[in-house]
């Protein structure tokens, strides 16, 4: 049986798989709506409406009066075709950026221009878009690819809204495989049986340890006594320390300059010295 992590790493990266082929079909559904829409628009400039309205029993000023361009999604009226077809590459703009924040590539760019959509923030931001985009697509009449596509998005985007209610920012990393590794690799067993399985090299002694204790034994050596001398600084502690070996202080190498002696008084050779009868 599986750990309850488990569960969660399978269940967040199916819900994944998931968001991945739903924002995949609304890329293509939107490719060719546009395309469909750019030759309906070139149909209706190029003074076709006679021979749809022939086809379709309706006279051409119903047709050329109409919401929409036919067999299009594109509004008739000023700029129509303009903004229909930033509509659609907006849309697809979209749906390729939150393609590679599922993928989780590049994870530096996303943590540092979408924030939202990086890994420090949960499946709540994703899905509120993915409901926007779902939402955008369903609101005009589209056809059945593109109806299919945008329903199957919205419906994951719920999904991701309540994951991220669940899991908060954690969701990401709960569902990432590298994170996966780490606590596996950190979950090995150190003791098989009562065996100590952990590795066996020591590390290697750093060149100060190495060194003070080179300096330690050659002091004792120096003793003759085999005790290790300990160093005490220089303050307080190695003042009192040279204090305590008294003379011998100023002749052991290793004391020099714990123990400050007082100069000897003296005068320059040319002062004139003073007879007590002068005084």
């Amino acid at each position: 049986m599986l750990p309850p992590r488990a569960y969660t790493f399978i269940g967040l990266n199916a819900l994944r798989i998931l968001s991945i082929i739903a924002l995949l079909l609304v890329f293509s559904s939107n490719i060719v709506t546009l395309v469909h829409d750019v030759q309906a628009v070139n149909n209706f400039e190029a003074g076709k409406a006679d021979a749809v309205a022939v086809d379709s029993n309706t006279t051409v000023e119903d047709i050329v009066h109409a919401d929409y361009i036919v067999n299009s999604t594109v509004p008739n009226q000023p700029a129509g075709v303009f903004w229909a077809v930033l509509n659609r590459l907006l849309i697809i703009a979209q749906v390729v950026i939150l393609l590679l924040s599922e993928l989780g590539w590049p994870s530096a760019f996303f943590n540092r221009f979408f924030p939202v959509l990086g890994k420090d923030f949960g499946l709540g931001a994703l899905g509120i878009i993915q409901c926007l985009l779902g939402a955008a697509i369903l609101s005009h009449r589209v056809d059945e690819l593109s109806l299919v596509a945008a329903f199957f998005l919205f419906s994951i985007g719920c999904v991701n809204m309540l994951a991220g209610l669940v899991f908060r920012e954690s969701a990401k990393a709960k569902r990432s495989i590298t994170s996966w590794r780490e606590h596996a690799k950190s979950a090995l067993p150190t003791h098989v049986r009562g065996a100590d399985i952990r590795p066996v090299a020591s590390p290697a002694p750093s060149y100060v340890s190495s060194t003070f204790s080179r300096d330690e034994k050659a002091a004792a050596h120096r003793d003759g006594d085999g005790e290790a001398k300990i160093g005490r600084g220089y303050g307080v502690q190695g003042e009192r320390a040279a204090g305590l070996k008294g003379v011998r202080g100023l002749t052991d190498p290793c004391l020099i300059g714990y123990l400050i002696s007082k100069p000897l008084e003296s005068v320059p050779r040319y002062t004139p010295s003073r007879s007590p009868s002068a005084a």
